[in-house]
């Protein structure tokens, strides 16, 4: 295997350790011993040191193509792109996941609407969507292992946070969990709203067309425009 490539799995798989680790069993002890402020200084140091990890080794590893999925591939892509900013955009209103959302309040009271009848986790489950898109496209090694990275920390992480927020939240949390799911109902996912489907869609023509731009690929419908 390139050591490139060995590079960039490592500093993929420090930063989901890491974050996990953090996140987790190390967190009640750094936070009694830093306090709030200097835990989030740790986390933010050692979360942007690993990222800078990957962003390096992602450049420096080969990016030979892996032959790609074709029409069909950037298809299939497109629409989990298109999904995953649905649930992306509809996961930063009235998330009780997020910090200071009144939490407690909205997990016990109301009923999941717009994208929280779909997941409780929309958010984790937009960035698992934006992986598999990219897997699908089977266009490089090294696309492969970022996507694969993103997509565990997305969904075990999901898992992670429904533990911690029972601890937590107690009664609240399991009270949402007993109205929503961690698999989504993508059924519900076209009755998520048509404001919030016209703003993912613009969304999507605007982060596909800076692709380009970012990446050197067109994307999206700007490959056939």
């Amino acid at each position: 295997m390139d050591e490139s490539l060995v590079q960039l799995i490592a500093a993929s798989t420090a930063f989901v350790g890491t974050h996990f680790a953090l996140s987790h069993p190390l967190r009640a002890p750094l936070v009694r011993m830093l306090g709030d402020n200097g835990f989030m200084a740790l986390y933010s140091v050692v979360a942007l040191a690993c990222l800078y990890w990957m962003s390096e080794a992602f450049k420096a590893a080969a990016a030979a193509s892996l032959g790609g999925s074709g029409i069909v591939g950037w298809i299939v892509a497109s629409a989990l792109t298109v999904a995953a900013l649905v649930l992306l955009l509809g996961s930063f209103r009235a998330n009780p996941a997020l910090p200071a959302s009144g939490a407690e309040n909205i997990a016990a009271t109301r009923e999941p609407t717009g994208v929280f009848a779909v997941t409780r986790h929309p958010m984790m489950w937009a960035f698992a969507l934006w992986s598999v898109s990219h897997v699908v496209l089977w266009w490089s090694w090294r696309t492969n292992v970022v996507a694969i990275a993103v997509l565990i920390l997305a969904l075990v992480g999901a898992h992670l946070q429904d533990r911690k927020k029972e601890a937590l939240m107690g009664e609240a949390w399991t009270t949402w969990e007993a109205k929503t799911r961690y698999w989504p109902r993508w059924g519900k996912l076209l009755s998520a709203g048509w404001a919030l489907w016209l703003a993912a869609i613009l969304a999507w023509l605007g982060i596909t067309w800076m692709h380009l731009w970012l990446a050197g690929i067109p994307a999206g419908a700007w490959r056939w425009l």
